[in-house]
């Protein structure tokens, strides 16, 4: 999808507060309400936009523990069928296949050590790991979701 200019500005005022309405965007940028929805409607039609969430402190809602996990699989295992392993645990909360040795790698909340040490098994056993390796977040360091790319 091409963006403009407006498109991008819309966009990052969305990113960092998604409730504004269309009028408050719309006076940032120099449209009017209507024309910032029509843009709005557009950018979700072509996927730029794919919906609008909350952004949540885990520390807040418990979770004291994130690590990240790699796996190496057992066999050339698909991603669909890691994909499928993986989502039964709702301690992962972002898994993708990579480059390099590992086959995927794994974000996982934990409300303690105990916990997370507890999914780390129940994954490492899923019948395609044949290893798992692990490190442990001391501190976010910076976390941001995507925005447009910067001209």
């Amino acid at each position: 999808m091409q963006l403009d200019r407006l498109d991008e500005d819309l966009i990052a005022l969305l990113v960092d507060d998604a409730r504004r309405s269309y009028a408050d965007l719309g006076a940032s940028v120099g449209l009017s309400a209507s024309a910032v929805k029509r843009r709005v409607d557009r950018l979700r039609a072509g996927g730029a936009i794919t919906g609008f969430t909350v952004r949540l402190d885990p520390g807040a809602l418990g979770w004291s523990v994130e690590g990240y996990v790699e796996l190496y699989c057992r066999i050339s295992t698909a991603p669909a069928t890691i994909r499928s392993a993986v989502a039964k645990f709702p301690e992962v909360v972002d898994a993708s296949t990579v480059s390099g040795d590992a086959d995927a790698v794994l974000r996982i909340l934990a409300a303690d050590m105990r916990h997370f040490e507890q999914v780390l098994e129940q994954i490492g056993a899923q019948p395609f790991v044949a290893r798992t390796r692990s490190v442990l977040v001391l501190s976010p360091l910076l976390r941001r979701p995507a925005a447009p790319l910067p001209h």
